[in-house]
């Protein structure tokens, strides 16, 4: 039973799960025993008298694989640049984008951001009130069929919210995108030309061409050093 336990601190490919991971896993694994105590296929409890405690992996942060302000203002609007003027589909993304590197917001909390939940000031710092995801999970595996699963925010009760600062910089990013393309019709900030929620594959396919248009091994390497 020990080695199942080291296996749940473990990926696949033999590295460090993430400490969320290992806890999900492992409760999983106690309730699956109690549900075997329960049916009296066990008659005592294997894990009771191991000791186990979840393996926390680097925690640091490696600079070499972080844009610093200059490249990611660089890759913004490299980002913008992608797909035709008119159809702007770049210009949909890059404050998408933006969201994810001055806010830290996850791209299920930036998908789902709409206009009521924000303070966009015309001069200083904002605020984002986030209340729900929509991570794309697929039309076989969300309740209503549809790509998106609304839900809420990750690791946090059934209704919380989380209130968010939002830099000058990321403020004037979306009060520009705003002018330039408005709010779906549920008031979302980020939406395609249909009014449809961006899917993973088309930010996918524009952070692609992000790194040859925006950020060259030589800018990269004179921003390092």
């Amino acid at each position: 039973m020990r080695a199942v336990l080291e296996a749940l601190r473990l990926k696949r490919d033999g590295t460090v799960a993430a400490a969320e991971t290992q806890r999900h896993k492992h409760k999983i694994l106690v309730n699956a025993v109690r549900y075997a105590m329960e049916q009296g296929k066990l008659h005592r409890d294997p894990l009771a008298p191991i000791s186990w405690h979840v393996a926390e992996p680097v925690q640091q942060v490696d600079p070499r694989v972080v844009a610093n302000p200059a490249q990611a203002r660089s890759l913004l609007c490299a980002v913008s640049y992608v797909g035709g003027y008119k159809r702007a589909r770049g210009r949909r993304l890059a404050g998408l984008f933006a969201s994810m590197y001055y806010a830290g917001l996850r791209p299920a909390e930036a998908v789902a951001v709409a206009l009521p939940d924000c303070v966009l000031p015309a001069e200083g710092w904002g605020q984002v009130t986030l209340h729900r995801t929509l991570p794309q999970a697929g039309t076989r595996w969300t309740d209503t069929g549809r790509v998106h699963d609304e839900r809420g925010l990750k690791n946090r009760p059934a209704g919380d919210t989380r209130l968010v600062p939002l830099p000058p910089q990321l403020v004037a990013l979306w009060r520009e995108h705003i002018d330039s393309f408005g709010t779906a019709g549920d008031g979302r900030l980020f939406f395609n030309e249909r009014g449809g929620r961006p899917r993973s594959w088309s930010r996918g396919r524009a952070k692609g061409c992000l790194r040859p248009a925006g950020l060259s091994a030589r800018a990269g390497s004179r921003q390092r050093g």
